[in-house]
Parts: structure tokens; sequence; C-alpha cells
């Protein structure tokens, strides 16, 4: 920076910004109107307060921020329109227009992380009944038979271990044999980890296995498709809201990723430590599986209601 310049007016502002964004960074045409309106909104308010962008300071960002919230906007929504100004007053610092910028010294409003959505253990035992049935209810042979052992297979391991839908589909032949009782699974990033297998997902998968023809049991996939690679995670997915529709469930509750959940949160609940949880789920960083929490939480709160000399007799909430 070489001094500071004479700003502009607002409007022009925006607009030698927006010529920047798309120039340098190329920005998409949805991505400038957006711009537009979060920058045309936020000079809107800065104008109602007597001032404009080149006169904006830290207290003025922020009364912005508290005026959003005013207006009912989401967290997620404060934080988009944030990005947008901070970029703007980075570029107009940048440009020599203002001598620094407000918004390095503005937090961003904190986004409430959403509750996983889970299943009860009764469903999942719902789920698995029905799978099971599904299997003896075909004969044996056919494709709808091999079909039903596929979908019984990959829910019995996915919940046994909360690999996400995509690395179970995509684990290799060699993976699930009778002699082993750990799985090795290569996650995000590369990353492999060792997590147990139940006898009972094991003996599902080992079954469908069998009922492989030799030519599909020599494929590189442990669920090969019937065209080459692997069994899609869509393909599970569909399975698996089909099933819960037949149960009476909420197929829209309902994901391979649920399931995923399903297992983290009846693990913590049966009194799993949450280091153990986040080594099983493949988690880099604990703040990652904090969003279990609240299971952590209520079962707190049932060890002080049945365990605490005071908590039954009314003195303890």
């Amino acid at each position: 920076m070489t001094g500071r310049r004479e700003p502009p007016q607002p409007a022009v502002m925006i607009d030698t910004f927006l010529e920047m964004m798309s120039a340098e960074r190329g920005a998409s045409a949805n991505t400038l109107d957006a711009y537009r309106r979060d920058l045309g909104d936020y000079v809107a308010f800065l104008t109602r307060r007597g001032s404009g962008p080149a006169g904006a300071d830290a207290e003025a960002v922020r009364a912005y921020l508290a005026d959003l919230s005013r207006r009912g906007h989401a967290a997620s929504s404060s934080a988009r329109r944030l990005s947008s100004v901070r970029q703007f007053h980075r570029f107009l610092f940048s440009e020599g227009y203002v001598a620094d910028d407000p918004t390095s010294a503005v937090e961003g409003p904190r986004r409430a992380r959403p509750l996983p959505r889970s299943l009860g253990e009764k469903d999942v035992g719902r789920l698995i009944d029905a799978a099971v049935a599904d299997v003896d209810v075909h004969e044996e042979g056919s494709a709808a038979h091999l079909r039903a052992l596929r979908f019984h297979a990959l829910i019995e391991l996915i919940y046994a271990t909360g690999l996400r839908v995509s690395e179970a589909v995509a684990l290799p032949a060699a993976a699930v044999r009778p002699d082993r009782a750990l799985l090795a699974v290569r996650g995000k990033g590369g990353h492999e980890r060792l997590v147990p297998l139940s006898d009972v997902a094991r003996d599902a998968v080992l079954s469908y296995r069998a009922a492989l023809t030799p030519e599909a049991r020599a494929t590189a996939w442990l669920f090969p498709a019937a065209k080459g690679g692997h069994f899609t995670r869509q393909a599970f997915a569909r399975d698996l809201k089909r099933h819960a529709v037949k149960l009476g469930l909420d197929a829209s509750a309902i994901s391979p990723h649920v399931l995923r959940h399903a297992f983290a949160s009846h693990l913590l609940e049966h009194g799993a430590d949450l280091r153990v949880v986040q080594q099983l789920l493949g988690h880099a960083d604990i703040s990652t599986t904090q969003i279990y929490t609240h299971v952590l939480e209520e079962r707190l709160r049932r060890v002080v209601h049945d365990h605490h000399p005071m908590a039954r007799s009314g003195d303890v909430a």
C-alpha cells in the first residue's frame, strides 16, 4: 500500500470490488450477485447510521451483525454476510482507500452445530430383523436372495462398525475373513484405522460372499457391482429407505449416515468413552465427535438421578 487514496462513492466501491472478484478470483455470476446483495444491505445500514464503508469501524460492523440478528437472520446467514463484508473491507484496505480493516477485530456469530439424527435401538433392531426376514423369504440362488443378503450384510456391517457408507461399499474383497476379528479401514485423507468386527456382522458378510458367483468373488471388491466396480452408496441408501417405508418408519429421517450416528450414540449410551468413539469413527479431531455430548449429558443426568442420595427425594434437579 502506497498511502491513502480518496475513497469513491459506496456504489463505485462495490462495483470495483466485484470487478476484482470476477477478474482475479473468477467469481461466478451467482457469487457476484450474492456479494452485491450482501454489500448493498451493509452499505444501506451504514447510511442509516450516517456513515459509509470508508468511515466504518469495528463497532459499526458489530452493530450491523446485531441488526441482522434483530431482523431474524440465522447465525449461518449472518456469518455469510460478515464474510462478504470482511472481503470488501480487506479490498478497501489493500487498495489504500482506508487506513485499516475494521473487521479484523470482529468475531463472527457462533453457529450452533445441529444434533445428528439417530435411530433408537428398537428401530435399528426392526430394520435388521426385517433384513433377515427378507433373506429367508427369497429362494436361494435367486437375484432377489443375493440382493437381500447384500443389504443384510451392509446394514449389519455399518451398524456394528460405524463405517461411513462410502468406506463400507469400497472395502477390498479380503477385508472380511473368518479368522479376522478386526477390520482395516482406509478413511478420509487416506488414514487407516482398525475397527472391531462383531461375529454377527462378519457372518452376514461371509454369507453374502458365499452366495456370489466365483467370478464376482474374484473381483477386487467385497461388495462387487454387476457391471464392474463396487456397489454404490446411493444404491444402498435407496435400499435402506425402501425397507424403512415397509416398516412404517420416516424414510426422510433414515440414511446410511444415520446408521453411523446410531452406532456412536448407542455406544455412548452404554458407557463407551468419547475418545474411543472418536477413534472408531475415524474423526481426526475430538471436536467433531463432540456433537454427541448431548448423549453424554443425558447419561450423566441419569447417573446423578439414579445414584445421588438426594436426587430421588427431589432436592437435586
